[in-house]
């Protein structure tokens, strides 16, 4: 039999597209499903958008485009980084990407290699571990604590590092925790990465405009100091419902660009243009479902935070960003994981058990708050009628 090389053996998995298919899977067995798993909008991609995409497809664009985007596309990602951070960025420093997930494979497979360390946030996108591995580099997780808000530590964060650490991976606002890191926390950090220029940063900043609470986004493009070794990952998903779309972007700087435009040209070519043209329509474009999204997933997540302190057993900070909730499930007496399996399995309902997110993720499961009110209810309350008679 052909085995592939041994990196492959250790390649992990986002285990919320597991739980997705399971979910799925019982669904069309005619069970009832409600899914607060999955980490996408729930709803769908503003008109606007989807007619760019079909207008481009009318018009002829049907054609390879360049490896690293298209220069339209490029400008539109500059305009709205301008618009949301002050920081002036450069087309020639933009990779237009096929989603989130090809930035990080690209900062981590350039960086890591045996013998290198890479920090990343514990609970943290899984992803991030899974490529770290992958490459042979060390995985250092950086503790994201709940007495903390689910925010790093710049004083722990900079004592992780060491002379082999080569990327630091951030996420502000997070999945799976929804934590914010407050700017001063931020400003520490940053002041004490002068004292270390051989570690990069890259900056996950998927969830830039889901902050809430008067809780400010900050971009690390707005620290000079760290410019010429940041790589920051954006993209359309979740701030325009594009999930399905595959359209993502990084900045990067001016010794690396080229680099990643080569791997480009070597694993997925190009971006495909209709999808390209759909994301100059989403930046450029009226901005209210946006602001619709943005205000129902701040209604929710005070929803789903109040209704899991209503558990018994369980316990939940109230989310400054993203469209999660990360509840403390410790005191109900069950692990993580095994919840989260007999929940679906026995009561319908699709979560996430922390340990997919991370060593430290025990004791806390990820529920998503990018459902209906209705189905947030129902689910919530079919998760404490579980635990109310399945005490460990």
């Amino acid at each position: 039999m052909i085995q592939p090389v041994a990196a492959f053996e250790r390649i992990g998995e986002e285990n919320a597209f597991a739980v997705l298919a399971r979910a799925t899977e019982l669904a069309a067995q005619g069970r009832d499903i409600l899914n607060l798993g999955i980490g996408q909008p729930d709803f769908k991609t503003p008109k606007h958008i989807v007619e760019a995409a079909v207008r481009a497809l009318r018009d002829g664009h049907h054609g390879y485009t360049p490896a690293n985007g298209l220069i339209q596309t490029r400008e539109a990602v500059c305009r709205r980084t301008l618009s949301m951070t002050g920081a002036e960025v450069s087309p020639d420093n933009v990779m237009i990407m096929p989603g989130g997930k090809p930035t990080m494979y690209a900062a981590i497979r350039m960086l890591g290699e045996p013998g290198a360390d890479i920090l990343y946030p514990d609970p943290g996108f899984p992803i991030y571990r899974s490529m770290i591995e992958h490459v042979g580099a060390r995985p250092v997780p950086v503790p994201m604590r709940e007495e903390n808000g689910f925010a790093f530590s710049a004083e722990e964060t900079l004592s992780l590092i060491t002379p082999q650490t080569r990327l630091l991976i951030l996420n502000s606002p997070a999945n799976p925790t929804g934590g914010v890191t407050p700017k001063a926390e931020i400003d520490k950090l940053v002041a004490g990465l002068v004292a270390h220029p051989h570690v990069a940063v890259l900056s996950d900043e998927i969830y830039d405009v889901m902050t809430y609470d008067g809780e400010a986004h900050t971009s690390l493009l707005t620290y000079p100091d760290i410019r010429d070794r940041l790589i920051v990952l954006n993209g359309w998903s979740k701030t325009w419902a594009m999930t399905g779309w595959r359209m993502g972007w990084s900045i990067w700087p001016d010794n690396l660009i080229g680099y990643v435009r080569k791997l480009a040209v070597n694993c997925w070519s190009c971006v495909n243009a209709p999808s390209q043209f759909a994301g100059i329509a989403a930046i450029d474009g009226p901005q209210g479902a946006v602001e619709d999204m943005l205000e129902a997933f701040d209604r929710r997540r005070k929803l789903v935070t109040g209704l899991l302190n209503e558990v018994p057993g369980v316990s939940c900070i109230l989310p400054k960003g993203a469209f999660y909730a990360f509840p403390n499930i410790s005191r109900t007496g069950w692990k993580a994981k095994p919840l989260a399996s007999a929940l679906l399995e026995k009561a319908g309902v699709a979560l996430i058990g922390g340990p997919d997110f991370g060593i430290l993720g025990e004791g806390y499961i990820r529920v998503s708050c990018a459902n209906s009110d209705d189905n947030i209810e129902q689910a919530i309350g079919r998760m404490a009628e579980f635990l109310d008679g399945n005490a460990v």
